[in-house]
């Protein structure tokens, strides 16, 4: 498929050719992206939640009564879980909660957000993302002038100093290089916006996929 390319300003800037097996799939399947984002996000989770097990709980040792003759239940110890001030039974433990994915599922979901991207209409390829100043006021009304209120862009193998000092403050806009493209980011964001850079980062990067 063949998408115009504008600059920054909106003026054209030419055309690009787009795989494709990249971005012009038509059954967009959403239990895939379903998968790859629930792995992302559970990759991301710190998974330091802790509580006091039984043994770690400041609390006397001492028998609580005798064992016979009481007329009650035989404890040893008031740090069980069934007193008031005793330890949790089963609660959560530092712990990771990432789990293994496999690379062809990975590969799939992300050629299908691109392909969702491109199918609705809110792909947009531009020349270079690359400023002389780092103006944030100047950058924002940029962006409005094009319509990017909520957008990702993928500036290229390297994203230009001044454009990431310029944007990193704009609400709702996200800027990354070609190794930062995943799933969750694309689906994430209204607009995709990559660079001609871009376009052939990520062809080379699945026809290096597809090689191995």
């Amino acid at each position: 498929m063949k998408l115009d390319v504008i600059k920054l300003d909106g003026a054209k800037a030419g055309s690009v050719d787009l795989d494709d097996a990249i971005f012009g799939i038509d059954d967009i399947r959403g239990d895939i992206l379903q998968r790859v984002v629930t792995w992302q996000l559970a990759k991301r989770r710190s998974g330091n939640h802790k509580i006091q097990v039984r043994n770690e709980v400041s609390r006397t040792g001492k028998k609580m009564y005798k064992q016979k003759g009481t007329g009650g239940a035989r404890h040893g110890s008031r740090r069980a879980a069934q007193f008031v001030g005793g330890a949790k039974a089963h609660g959560p433990v530092v712990r990771s909660h990432e789990f293994g994915l496999n690379k062809k599922i990975r590969a799939m979901a992300l050629r299908h957000a691109l392909s969702s991207k491109a199918k609705s209409g809110s792909l947009v390829v531009i020349d270079a993302a690359e400023l002389t100043d780092p103006k944030t006021a100047a950058l924002r009304a940029t962006f409005d002038k094009m319509g990017w209120k909520n957008a990702l862009i993928i500036a290229g193998p390297e994203v230009n100093a001044n454009f990431k000092l310029a944007a990193r403050n704009i609400p709702n806009i996200d800027v990354l290089p070609n190794a930062g493209l995943n799933v969750y980011d694309v689906l994430r964001r209204g607009t995709l916006v990559l660079t001609k850079s871009a376009v052939d980062g990520i062809s080379a990067r699945f026809a290096q996929k597809e090689a191995a």
